[in-house]
């Protein structure tokens, strides 16, 4: 029988540390996804679902930039998990379906390469208009992609240690 390689210790899956990358363009919104997510992973482990968690926030002047810095946190080997996050807006011009894509295949790639999980709350809204009514719907919207995302972050760590531990 051959000996399995992971690249990830188990001791980092354990350690219940994950990086949140966020991109500054539309600050107030992206910044609800990671209250969101610090609430979730709170939640959980109030509830004694899960351990606590460490959360080591890191910025990225849009999200272009988040893959870049999520590939040089997976290979720091610190981190259980890294989350992405960003609001992508159309602003008139077809790069935003671009720049989205782009991101979420990167992080993809991140994720394969390095065999760190890497989480999307990368998002791209069909219309986003910059009025009150469009900017309260994503501010709530980003406070539950946040819960989400802490939610599957929870799930694929856990997932994987049982898979290690089957194997």
């Amino acid at each position: 029988m051959t000996e399995r390689a992971f690249r990830v210790s188990d001791e980092t899956l354990g350690a219940r540390r994950v990086a949140f990358v966020k991109a500054r363009w539309h600050d107030d919104i992206v910044d609800q996804c990671q209250a969101g997510f610090e609430r979730e992973l709170d939640r959980a482990a109030a509830a004694g679902e899960t351990p606590t968690w460490s959360i080591e926030v890191f910025e990225a002047p849009g999200a272009f930039e988040i893959p870049l810095l999520a590939r040089d946190l997976a290979r720091s080997g610190r981190y259980a998990a890294i989350v992405g996050a960003a609001f992508v807006v159309n602003g008139g011009i077809y790069r935003h379906e671009f720049v989205a894509d782009t991101v979420v295949g990167a992080l993809m790639q991140v994720q394969m390469e390095s065999d760190v999980p890497v989480l999307s709350a990368v998002l791209t809204p069909h219309n986003f208009h910059d009025s009150a009514e469009h900017r309260r719907f994503f501010l709530d919207h980003f406070l539950v992609k946040g819960e989400e995302a802490a939610r599957a972050c929870l799930a694929v760590t856990a997932t994987r240690l049982a898979i290690r531990r089957a194997v």
